[in-house]
């Protein structure tokens, strides 16, 4: 027998929780767990499709991973597998708003045309999704929610899931006799979904910062790779459906498909080396110090130091706000309302290619970009991220119009009635948001010390969805009083 210590400051601390204990291995094992490590697998572990494997029911054994040499260098994430199921579970966070602002034309041209409910339509949805969205990701920070994140995640997925069935049957029924009920069915399904999906969102970055920090990443790029893929399934859905009806249930169907991927491979993480070692790495680091549990899956009477944490983020916290603020003051509501100053300029492509299309596929270069070049760094993004404002006059100024009633115009000029110039404009702000909003989700759980790095995490979620929806809400009240302010029309 021999004591091996190899390895960096991280596994050391796994292998050794206290000066008395360590992992000690016979020599002949250094060649099986070299040969071993090749898969990214653990290997006769059948997979367990039950929310127990984050509590304390399982064997001590299989939580601590005896019998792998963890006392050598820590495994990689060999083919990306865990970096690929984050970015999926990033794609499942945002599936279901993108899913409905992006199926714009199929309520307002087909489900509610000619009704009041067409011009309300989008307003509504943003304020039905992200108002309970908000309140459950708050909540979610401060009270542990089912225990464990294992439970969390797949009881909110299967809601969802079951949420997306019911708006495939609506899609299938004949609703023009009852617009109303359908309007108002639809709100409600909206916002069961994102009371849902809040808890999904904040429990994957709970998740994800248990990991190196570009795993966080991955979520932000998901999620921004999701509003890109969405409106690729609207296109592909409107071209092949025939219908609107029938390019809606394939739409839906799509959409469904994304989160059942997301359940299955939730249960698969625990069986990847790679991740089993960083949350085994927690785990000893809680049995060492309980006073850590608090961010943790475990009780504890210590409270979480949620001042602390704050005070020691605040400025990331900030930029993450501040990001999604600007972006959803403009986007969709805004953004989706600007006609092309060029009569026939992209034809009936025009809203999807410069509005839902262009914001997207940009903002998940923002993402890339972010990642290959973090900068500005720590200290200069928040003058980046408040620059940014200056989107919000930049969109009122092009040729947005709103459906307006009772005679209502537009008084505010069009000042740039240029489409390419407008198109620039839309293409800077969603790489802005997609660079911004990665850069402060990476930045803010290195803030913190490292104990704390879950529940920073977690509060960056809940900021995002804080910042989404102020957004909203500026979008809901001010663009029609501002572009048709009488103070315009007497300057």
């Amino acid at each position: 027998m021999e004591m091996s210590y190899q390895g960096g400051a991280e596994a050391e601390s796994l292998l050794r929780p206290d000066q008395r204990n360590a992992v000690v291995m016979p020599t002949g094992a250094r060649a099986g767990w070299e040969a071993e490590e090749k898969a990214p697998f653990l290997r006769n572990e059948p997979v367990k499709l039950t929310p127990a494997w984050e509590g304390s029911n399982l064997p001590n054994d299989t939580l601590n991973l005896k019998g792998i040499a963890m006392d050598l260098t820590p495994p990689k994430d060999r083919w990306h597998l865990i970096y690929i199921t984050l970015l999926i579970h990033g794609l499942g966070t945002l599936t279901a708003w993108n899913m409905f602002i992006t199926a714009k034309d199929y309520f307002t041209t087909y489900k509610l045309v000619n009704t009041w409910y067409e011009g309300k339509y989008m307003d509504y949805t943003g304020l039905a999704a992200q108002i309970p969205n908000f309140l459950f990701s708050w909540f979610n920070v401060f009270v542990r929610m089912g225990g464990n994140l294992t439970t969390r995640i797949v009881w909110s997925l299967s809601m969802e899931v079951l949420i997306f069935v019911f708006t495939i049957v609506m899609a299938m029924v004949d609703s023009s006799q009852w617009p109303g009920i359908f309007f108002w069915l639809t709100l409600v399904s909206i916002f069961l979904l994102n009371s849902c999906n809040a808890i999904f969102q904040n429990s994957v970055y709970g998740v994800a910062a248990r990991l190196p920090p570009q795993y966080t990443g991955a979520v932000v790029l998901g999620s921004n790779v999701c509003g890109t893929l969405v409106v690729l399934v609207e296109w592909a859905s409107a071209s092949i459906g025939g219908s609107k009806r029938t390019a809606a249930i394939y739409y839906f169907i799509a959409g469904m498909f994304v989160l059942l991927i997301c359940f299955d491979t939730y249960f698969a993480m625990p069986l990847n080396r790679f991740y089993r070692y960083h949350d085994t790495l927690q785990q000893r680091t809680l049995r060492v110090n309980p006073a850590l549990a608090a961010t943790g899956q475990e009780d504890t009477k210590k409270k979480t130091p949620y001042t602390t944490i704050i005070r020691q983020s605040w400025v990331q916290l900030y930029n993450i706000w501040l990001v999604f603020f600007v972006s959803l003051a403009v986007f969709p509501s805004v953004h989706s309302d600007v006609k092309a100053s060029t009569p026939g300029f992209l034809g009936d492509n025009f809203m999807r290619l410069t509005c839902f299309l262009t914001f997207n596929l940009t903002a998940m270069i923002g993402n890339i970009t972010a990642s290959l070049f973090p900068y500005p760094t720590k200290r200069w993004l928040s003058i980046f991220t408040t620059a940014r404002l200056v989107f919000i006059p930049f969109f009122l100024l092009c040729n947005y119009q709103p459906k307006l009633e009772g005679g209502v115009t537009r008084t505010l000029p069009v000042l740039i009635n240029n489409d390419i110039v407008y198109w620039v404009g839309a293409v800077l702000l969603g790489w802005s948001s997609g660079h911004g909003s990665s850069l402060g989700m990476m930045y803010v759980s290195g803030m913190v010390a490292p104990e704390h790095a879950a529940t920073a995490g977690m509060l960056g979620g809940a900021t995002l969805v804080t910042g989404i929806t102020c957004g909203l809400i500026f979008a809901f009240f001010a663009p029609v009083p501002i572009v048709t302010s009488a103070l315009w029309s007497s300057a």
